[in-house]
């Protein structure tokens, strides 16, 4: 097991990494520290841990489960009423602890609900999916979708505990998994160019599950993480890096509709749109976006814009995003393979130039 720290003083917590972790109740001692528990999962994972997980929490008191329907989809405020229902209906007070059992979906949803029940309860990430270990589970970043953009209602807030069981992915579908190391890659261009070398020469060792190399991965990405998040908690200033790609990605979700392209699959496309637009401003060259499209092409990951998106859809679309301040788009560059910046003065053309790059009729 590997044990990582994410460093945010009171709200400080720690990352643990292993295989056979989630059979091991031990590790939530210093994490659940009342008598009621709140397991949130979806119809997809519960047939798969839930009950590993439930016995491994019998001996924490009161432990209530509820099933939310699985995908994107349904991120949503309705969908999150599920969460509140069972809570209130099983009289769980303030001392409860939501653990959350599943991908990003499950884990942004369970952080809201721990952020707004009884307004504020401890919460645990189990993240059972590559990107979910790698990037929504770490960081406290929570919420839920709204028709007009992609996580628009939310809160900081952080777990307790993120525990992370590497075999969870051994039942993770191909397409997932891929996903995932779209995430995994973003560490690699944003803030640590040995990792993307590292990604370049083990790609076939991931795709292939080999465990030692699925290990290596998600703790290097998560200490890549961490490092960002304990300097810039609330996304103030550094911490926007990690949306590197994110900004045209949740334009590609929003309009093919949640849960099409897969939120790895948008972000993947998002980063070479990110890439030509930074080869246009001068500040990388046309071998580090070729080397960014082979490597997500060994990851079977999408290069190009959707062939129905135009360039008038992702305008519309990035006009609502969070990244946006006093009227200008925020977009993360890069100005080195490894050195991301934020960028708020990018010409229309420039964008524009690079959406067609990308296939962006």
């Amino acid at each position: 097991m590997h044990s990582l720290h994410v460093d945010l003083g009171d709200r400080s917590y720690p990352i643990l990494i292993g295989s056979g972790l989630l059979k091991q109740s031990t590790h939530f001692e210093k994490a659940i520290r009342g008598k009621q528990v709140l397991v949130v999962t979806n119809e997809t994972i519960a047939p798969l841990y839930l009950e590993t997980l439930l016995g491994s929490l019998s001996g924490f008191g009161k432990v209530d489960s509820v099933q939310l329907p699985d995908g994107e989809a349904f991120k949503t405020l309705d969908t999150l009423n599920r969460v509140f229902d069972t809570l209130l209906e099983a009289r769980h007070d303030r001392s409860t602890t939501i653990v959350a059992l599943g991908g990003g979906v499950i884990g942004d949803m369970s952080g809201f609900a721990a952020a707004c029940y009884q307004r504020g309860v401890d919460f645990v990430q189990v993240p059972t999916t590559l990107l979910s270990q790698v990037d929504s589970s770490v960081g406290g970043k929570t919420g839920v979708n709204h028709p007009l953009g992609k996580n628009m209602i939310g809160a900081f807030y952080q777990p307790q505990l993120v525990l992370i069981d590497i075999e969870t992915l051994n039942t993770l579908p191909d397409r997932e998994l891929s996903a995932g190391i779209a995430e995994v890659i973003k560490y690699g261009l944003i803030c640590d160019a040995d990792f993307f070398q590292w990604l370049e020469q083990n790609m076939d060792a991931l795709l292939a599950r080999d465990p030692q190399a699925l290990a290596y991965a998600v703790e290097r990405s998560c200490a890549d993480k961490a490092a960002v998040v304990a300097e810039d908690e609330r996304e103030s200033g550094r911490r926007a890096i990690l949306n590197f790609g994110h900004t045209f990605g949740h334009a590609i979700e929003a309009v093919q509709g949640y849960g099409n392209w897969l939120h790895g699959e948008a972000v993947a496309a998002g980063m070479v749109m990110a890439a030509e637009l930074s080869r246009l401003r001068g500040w990388i060259g046309q071998q580090e976006v070729d080397r960014l499209r082979a490597l997500l092409s060994k990851a079977k990951l999408p290069q190009q814009s959707p062939a129905d998106m135009t360039v008038d859809d992702y305008l519309q679309a990035m006009s609502v995003d969070k990244k946006v301040q006093d009227g200008k788009l925020r977009l993360v560059l890069l100005h080195a393979l490894g050195d991301a910046q934020i960028v708020a003065d990018t010409p229309r053309e420039q964008l524009i130039e690079a959406l067609h790059a990308c296939g962006a009729r």
